[in-house]
């Protein structure tokens, strides 16, 4: 039986893991196509993917088209005559022309449990909205953004602690073992395709720096889930006198103040945590950093930087 010609396509640190998974058991990866070099960091130098730097260790040949507008691109795809394009947080749109070059067509994992959460950024916005279920899906591509049907699909809970980034790095594995699981079938063609729900559907907008600041007029709740979808990045931040504050970890807690004070208003300092009114309930922050400083906990963090019951946040 000739080996199933595949071509996978992802970018950064969450794709990495379906790519080994594939090399794992040793599929023929006839190209690897990644997005192309980026100036980043604070040295501001030219970095390669995740996914490249593992491509190229595994000797795998490397694209990096800006997009699949040009002839060019598109013939370049064709030319390895794929079976199956396999799609991995690549973060380019791939147009019609392209997803009916592979003969089995294009198949993305993505970190949701479709229609819940379709778009750019499905974690974070997960964990905002204070979602106590996600998971993975086998998707078969269409033309529309994350609306072709689910092939395969793993459930996880989101605990009540985790952050953006944690759950990335689950969902990154799941997703990996959920490929490896079905690949074969997939392969035979053994897959059911399901039609996603007509109901139930959210976007998942693309993080946004200009989103980070918090609205001390939201529940303690809704906060502290933003502060968790937002760590490591790209953290949640408030102010206090002028001084910028990001907000790495907190939780709502029980309150007894009567009358409540303004949203934003100190109510307690103390090792175990800096108390804050929100528009609904109290927020507890235990971890937090001033810009280009080091992530204290809330003890360490009060030996260099005074605060005061009354004072406030905004």
């Amino acid at each position: 039986m000739t080996s199933p010609r595949i071509v996978f396509a992802g970018t950064p640190e969450f794709s990495v893991p379906c790519l080994v998974a594939l090399l794992d058991q040793n599929i023929d990866v006839i190209g690897v196509y990644t997005q192309p070099d980026r100036i980043a960091g604070r040295g501001k130098k030219i970095q390669q993917s995740a996914v490249k730097r593992r491509a190229l260790e595994a000797g795998l040949a490397v694209f990096q088209p800006e997009n699949f507008k040009t002839a060019e691109a598109r013939q370049s795809l064709e030319a390895l005559e794929p079976d199956l394009m396999i799609v991995v947080a690549y973060g380019l749109i791939l147009p019609k022309s392209v997803l009916d070059i592979p003969r089995l067509g294009c198949i993305n994992i993505h970190a949701s449990l479709l229609p819940r959460w379709r778009g750019a950024a499905p974690i974070q916005r997960a964990i905002e909205a204070g979602d106590t279920q996600t998971g993975v899906c086998l998707m078969q591509m269409e033309k529309g953004l994350d609306t072709g049907p689910v092939l395969a699909r793993t459930q996880h809970t989101i605990s009540a602690d985790e952050t953006g980034g944690q759950l990335h790095d689950a969902l990154s594995a799941i997703g990996a073992s959920l490929l490896s699981e079905n690949l074969s079938a997939l392969l035979a063609g053994q897959l059911t395709a399901i039609k996603q729900a007509d109901s139930g559907l959210s976007y998942a907008h693309k993080l946004d720096k200009a989103e980070t600041r918090v609205d001390w007029q939201q529940s303690a709740g809704q906060i502290a889930n933003k502060i968790r979808a937002f760590n490591p990045w790209p953290v949640v931040s408030t102010q206090i006198d002028g001084q910028v504050l990001r907000l790495h970890q907190a939780s709502p807690i029980e309150q007894a103040t009567q009358p409540e004070p303004k949203p934003g208003t100190v109510i307690a300092v103390n090792s175990n945590g800096i108390d804050i009114q929100t528009g609904n309930g109290c927020l507890r922050i235990q971890q937090l950093q001033k810009p280009g400083g080091k992530i204290l906990q809330v003890r360490d963090f009060l030996n260099g930087f005074k605060l005061a019951v009354g004072q406030c946040f905004v």
